[in-house]
């Protein structure tokens, strides 16, 4: 069974085009086939201010209105993913930029209104795997913003730890998957401003509990439900932390 590197970044790593170089260097000295997907929420965020649109967040997670998915849309699908195609591209790496629209990669759903109307939020429905393997098989490399579409003319925002998430498991029947999620912090931290304090090895069980007291909150909250989902469902390996967990098999390694 071959290799299948996937690298979820986000965060300041989005932002720093020093810390995105150095993340994407990381990427491209991965051996086998490799997917990356990206957020882009801060800079969304930003655009979304300077034309007076509310950001609204909730658990972690943003709530998308009309406005709010024109903004994630220009940002995700256009400035974000056709930079880091790009630098890719200059570091000897062939990818392409994708959507869940383009090909029908990733199709969703809006998700129901329950305790709360996340608007144009997308829950994934299914993963196209035919066309990835053709794309990976065909010397291509997959670059997926967090868009999706629900195959009736919807674009939909969808969470990029979800959609990494999504992509892994769906790959994981055909591929030996390693899921990494990048972003600025060395790992999981039992201390949000310390980055000393990085938890080596995070189980499910203390996962719960540090959630409990309030340890782990906010943002880290989707990322980690996220990655135990994907390692429950067959991905080999799930890893969070920088550019030196990557290069090094550093940062917090998830296990149940």
């Amino acid at each position: 069974m071959k290799s299948l590197f996937i690298l979820k970044i986000g965060g300041k790593v989005i932002e720093d085009q020093a810390l995105l170089d150095e993340a994407l260097q990381a990427f491209v000295q991965q051996e086998g086939y490799k997917i990356l997907i990206h957020g882009g929420g801060k800079r969304a965020s930003e655009l979304s201010k300077q034309l007076g649109i509310p950001v609204q967040m909730m658990n972690g997670r943003r709530i998308t209105d009309a406005a709010t998915l024109e903004v994630a849309v220009m940002v995700y699908a256009g400035l974000a993913n056709k930079n880091i195609v790009a630098s890719l591209q200059a570091l000897g790496c062939n990818a392409i930029g994708l959507s869940g629209a383009d090909a029908n990669a990733i199709l969703a759903h809006k998700r129901e209104v329950k305790d709360i109307d996340y608007g144009f939020a997308g829950d994934v429905d299914a993963v196209n795997v035919n066309t990835i393997q053709t794309l990976l098989e065909g010397s291509l490399t997959p670059v997926f913003c967090a868009i999706t579409h629900d195959g009736q003319g919807q674009l939909l925002n969808t969470n990029a730890d979800t959609i990494a998430m999504q992509l892994a498991t769906a790959m994981a029947p055909y591929y030996l998957v390693s899921l990494h999620f990048c972003f600025e912090k060395p790992g999981v931290l039992l201390n949000a401003d310390d980055h000393n304090s990085v938890i080596p090895i995070l189980h499910y069980n203390d996962y719960q509990d540090y959630q409990a007291d309030g340890t782990i909150y906010e943002g880290m909250l989707p990322k980690l439900d996220n990655a135990f989902t994907a390692l429950q469902k067959g991905v080999k390996e799930v890893r969070i932390g920088d550019v030196r967990a990557i290069l090094e098999q550093k940062g917090t390694t998830l296990q149940y």
